[in-house]
């Protein structure tokens, strides 16, 4: 394999989609921009949007244009009962447990929901390093900077030698445009150049490493 690092996504990317937790984090966004910023219900999901594909997180575009406390937000985004949303994959263990590389989160989440998703989950001591929001801010995936940013903690020069797996189209994309190799997890492809690999079942991830 001529990898060394692979850079894991963590929320829709390390459980199913179908698990309903980003649905309710996005939920619990609503309520915030509702209940601690009075913006007006019919207006929030657009702003979120917009916010979302202007920015990189709707996070990032509510400090921009907000001053908003990003502690306060993502304490209030996350604060769910994980483990009534997630449950332990053994076969995921295994295979990441496998990887002769490098093996790092790199999440537009904060360490705190990274920690306790890991520990859901029961994989939090199989990667080296998480890389959050806070760590590579002012930036976020899938801003090129935050790429550079990721790879300099975990000690690559070389983006080729890097994988970004991640459910996000747009972060496979610009993780390709980074020199990355990056795998789309959970998803379909929706034009070409999205990614470099479509991964639907980690039983296939070993097989599409070792091909490259």
């Amino acid at each position: 394999m001529r990898f060394t690092t692979i850079f894991f996504d963590l929320d829709d990317t390390l459980y199913p989609p179908d698990a309903g937790l980003w649905k309710a984090i996005k939920e619990r966004m609503n309520s915030y921009m509702r209940e601690r910023m009075d913006i007006p219900e019919n207006e929030i999901p657009v702003l979120r949007e917009k916010y979302f594909l202007h920015y990189g997180t709707t996070m990032r575009g509510l400090q921009a244009n907000h001053k908003i406390d990003s502690d306060d937000f993502l304490a209030y985004v996350h604060d769910l009962p994980l483990k009534e949303y997630l449950t332990p994959n053994p076969t995921l263990r295994s295979i990441i447990a496998s990887l002769p590389t490098r093996k790092l989160i790199f999440t537009n989440a904060d360490m705190s929901h990274a920690q306790r998703v890991l520990a859901a989950l029961e994989l939090s001591d199989l990667f080296d390093t998480l890389v959050d929001v806070n760590t590579v801010a002012p930036y976020c995936k899938p801003m090129p900077e935050s790429f550079q940013i990721a790879m300099k903690i975990a000690g690559e020069t070389d983006p080729s030698k890097c994988v970004m797996i991640d459910d996000i189209h747009r972060t496979t994309r610009a993780a390709r445009g980074a020199g990355m190799f990056s795998i789309l997890a959970h998803s379909t492809f929706a034009a070409d150049g999205v990614a470099d690999a479509h991964l639907m079942d980690w039983n296939e991830l070993m097989g599409i490493l070792e091909s490259q």
